[in-house]
């Protein structure tokens, strides 16, 4: 017997989730008076009672329990007090017994779900969550929902490589954000994601003009959108070729972003100057160096997963630059034993790594693999990274490439 006041809360949720009144749930079968004191927790359900509403609200009578983990706001509140583990398995599994919450709440669990699995590095497992809450987002009727839910699957999609769907998921956040005037929080994250999508697609101009409009919409700040504006459009001008330009927006950020504010960004700026540091002509590993060791101390204190490993693989390019072949060799099989947590990109440097160590090595195979890994990346239109690797592949080719070269 489903006992009281439980019955009664959860039945005036799924009446409210419907949009019904008391009057109009109750219809010819029972009187409005009764619903409301069974409602209050006033009256214990009968067993018809139980099974006449369940008909009218077109569930099961095993509907009426409440959730094991408990209702998804309980959850939701226990994720934002805490964050542990244990609270968002309550979360999971909070969504997954609940189909009448008000949708609002379930956009807000997948939401937090999504962003578990970012931070862990697992794209793929965001990417269910992100779907379903673009799609969930689209019935709620709120653009900032919309938006923001479009803004981060183009990101993930990105980090998957899938570069035309990002594309997209970002140009129609782009659209309905300027199309509202959302504010500008929103407008910021999405031109940060659209920005990110069209350099990987080689529409470097693009990036350009959406990297200015970015810069000038946060100037006057100096948060944590503020530092990943500069850091965005730093890496616009390296793509660009603009090392110089890149560098100037890169050290204001280092300079005056303080780790406080947000040691995860803190801490991602510090790979992303590491790896400037090496692809820029010539290379200067020692200041790439002091960005290993910056970024070493960070990891301490908030390392995931993914962080690690794209600390590793930028030590393994550090390796190779300085010719510690051996040791790119070891750090590059450190990464094959761990459950990958990189994206596309940087999956695919390593790629190119372990291919320059064999053509150092002269095995010809490598030469076979880079070819292969840039018409890959040409058929996933990721035309910025397939430029990249050709212009590796010609290097490594020339006479001189045994003598010296550089990571990407």
């Amino acid at each position: 017997m489903l006992q009281q006041p439980a019955f009664g809360g959860r039945l005036r949720k799924l009446r409210q989730s419907r949009g019904l009144s008391q009057t109009a749930l109750a219809g010819d079968g029972m009187s409005t008076g009764y619903l409301s004191r069974l409602e209050s927790g006033a009256r214990q359900p009968t067993e018809r009672a139980v099974a006449y509403l369940a008909e009218r609200l077109g569930l099961d009578v095993a509907d009426f329990e409440e959730p094991a983990g408990g209702s998804l706001a309980n959850a939701l509140s226990l994720v934002a007090s805490t964050g542990s583990e244990t609270a968002m398995e309550t979360l999971r599994e909070a969504l997954g017994a609940e189909g009448h919450e008000a949708p609002v709440l379930r956009w807000q669990a997948l939401w937090q779900l999504a962003q578990q699995r970012r931070l862990q590095g697992d794209h793929r497992g965001e990417r269910e969550y992100l779907e379903e809450l673009v799609r969930l987002g689209d019935g709620v009727g709120l653009t900032a929902l919309r938006v923001r839910g479009l803004t981060r699957l183009a990101r993930c999609l990105r980090s998957l490589g899938d570069i035309n769907d990002a594309l997209d998921a970002a140009l129609t956040a782009h659209h309905l954000a300027r199309e509202d005037d959302l504010d500008v929080e929103d407008r910021a994250a999405v031109l940060l994601a659209l920005i990110s999508v069209e350099g990987e697609g080689g529409r470097t101009p693009d990036a350009r003009t959406h990297a200015d409009e970015l810069v000038e919409l946060v100037a006057g700040r100096s948060d944590a959108l503020w530092a990943e504006a500069l850091w965005t459009a730093a890496v616009v001008r390296v793509r660009q070729g603009d090392h110089t330009a890149a560098q100037v927006y890169l050290e204001e950020t280092l300079e005056k972003f303080a780790s406080r504010e947000d040691l995860v960004l803190w801490l991602r700026l510090r790979l992303t100057a590491g790896r400037l540091h090496l692809e820029k002509s010539p290379p200067d590993p020692e200041a790439a160096e002091r960005c290993v060791t910056a970024a070493e101390s960070a990891l301490a204190f908030v390392g995931t997963p993914g962080l690690l490993q794209q600390l590793i693989a930028l030590k393994a390019d550090l390796a190779f630059v300085t010719a510690r072949y051996d040791d790119a060799r070891a750090l590059l099989g450190e990464l094959a034993r761990a459950e990958n947590r990189m994206t596309y990109r940087e999956r695919v440097q390593m790629d190119i790594l372990r291919h320059q160590l064999c053509i150092r090595s002269g095995d010809d195979s490598g030469i076979r693999g880079l070819r292969a890994l840039a018409e890959q990346a040409q058929a996933d239109a990721n035309i910025d990274l397939a430029a990249q690797i050709w212009r590796i592949l010609a290097e490594s080719l020339a006479p001189s490439a045994t003598g010296s070269g550089t990571a990407v």
